[in-house]
């Protein structure tokens, strides 16, 4: 297991001359290896920008911050929460990785009523029957964004559309949300092994099928892989290609143009024009020489509402029912660069989604915004959640 302990600022911001340990600690577990490292590493970085603009405190209590690689592996997931809970005695963890990797520590959450915060993942079932009081989720409920593309496809009017995700919890959300909102014919629905590169074979029974459009999940270094596999074949530019989760500033800084003309959807874009987003587009770049990402958004929004929250219980968080409610409370009122932003009963987002289009001239890229297709969007499990 690969571990790395990281100040949440300069070390003399973090811990007075002499103290063993500084009076908040957070737990960030997240993939931060492998093919996905990037979005996990978005998660971390993002949070930490935002400790640091907060002076390396929460509420005014100093903040350690412990970091581990969880390897996008459930069950080396729940070794790190284990040792989270019990031998660094963490006030709140971050992060929690992908959806397979969150399902697996779910009733270790809930038993142990620690605050936890997910900055990627929003499976169905922790939206539903298995919500919870102490687990919120930063970025969205997984159907979300592909629920706001199948509502923008279905604006198109495209008649069939082909399907193509991962095998795991997050691909069968994301293609669940899209055709609760696309009401046309679904060409096919490919489910593809959890971390495969080579798609060949699949793009060549897309090919076959000559649906009207496209639509995909693939993230991190897989979907740079699947994208350049489809250019390669011919089909960037000549059919319609939708995704979500796909396209963002490390994906495009690695596509470039192979990515021009492509439509995603998102509930957040560096373009969003809100004084707080700006700001934090402006430090994030300064700081790591990047664009940010929808998970660093997830990173960063996490640590100013833990701040939030930490102020409303004046710095004691060793109630955790209390700590937690005062997370739910600070869900409306901490400035998120999204705008505006709330938790729902099941703590899940109510939030905006957009369409976004890639942009090419030359050898450079950008983005602009087509619509925003959901307003204080809700999602489809929430009447299942029983808190």
């Amino acid at each position: 297991m690969k571990k790395h302990t990281i100040a949440a600022s300069l070390a003399a911001m973090l811990l007075s001359a002499g103290a063993a340990h500084a009076d908040i600690k957070v737990g960030f577990s997240g993939v931060l290896s492998g093919p996905q490292a990037a979005l996990g590493q978005d998660q971390i970085d993002g949070f930490m920008l935002a400790v640091e603009q907060l002076g390396g405190s929460f509420g005014g209590q100093k903040v350690t911050v412990v970091s581990e690689d969880d390897q996008l592996k459930p069950d080396v997931g729940g070794q790190i929460l284990q040792k989270f809970l019990e031998r660094d005695k963490v006030d709140a963890v971050v992060g929690l990785g992908f959806s397979n990797v969150l399902m697996a520590l779910t009733r270790r959450i809930k038993d142990s009523g620690v605050v936890a915060l997910s900055t990627n993942a929003g499976p169905a079932p922790i939206a539903g029957k298995m919500c919870m009081p102490n687990l919120f989720v930063m970025g969205w409920q997984n159907d979300g964004m592909s629920e706001a593309m199948g509502q923008y496809v279905q604006s198109q009017g495209h008649k069939r559309v082909y399907l193509m995700t991962s095998n795991y919890q997050a691909g069968k959300d994301k293609l669940n949300g899209f055709k609760r909102y696309y009401k046309g014919e679904v060409a096919n629905e490919v489910y593809t092994q959890l971390g495969q590169l080579d798609y060949s074979a699949e793009i060549s029974t897309l090919q076959t099928a000559k649906p009207d459009a496209l639509f995909a999940f693939y993230t991190g270094g897989i979907g740079v892989n699947f994208v350049r596999q489809l250019r390669q074949a011919g089909l960037m530019g000549k059919m319609p290609f939708y995704s979500e989760s796909l396209i963002d500033a490390n994906t495009l800084d690695a596509l470039k143009t192979q990515a021009v003309g492509s439509i995603y959807g998102a509930n957040w874009a560096p373009i969003l024009d809100n004084p707080q987003n700006r700001k934090f587009v402006q430090a994030f770049q300064a700081k790591y020489k990047r664009t940010p990402t929808e998970f660093a958004v997830s990173g960063y929004d996490a640590a100013n509402l833990l701040n939030a929250a930490v102020k409303k219980v004046n710095g004691n968080v060793s109630d955790r029912k209390a700590f937690a409610a005062a997370v739910k409370a600070a869900g409306s009122e901490f400035p998120s660069v999204r705008g505006k932003f709330a938790f729902n009963k099941n703590n899940m987002p109510i939030q905006n989604f957009y369409a976004f289009q890639v942009t090419g001239q030359g050898d450079n890229v950008g983005i602009k915004q087509l619509a925003q297709v959901f307003t204080d969007h809700q999602d489809a499990y929430v009447g299942d959640c029983k808190p």
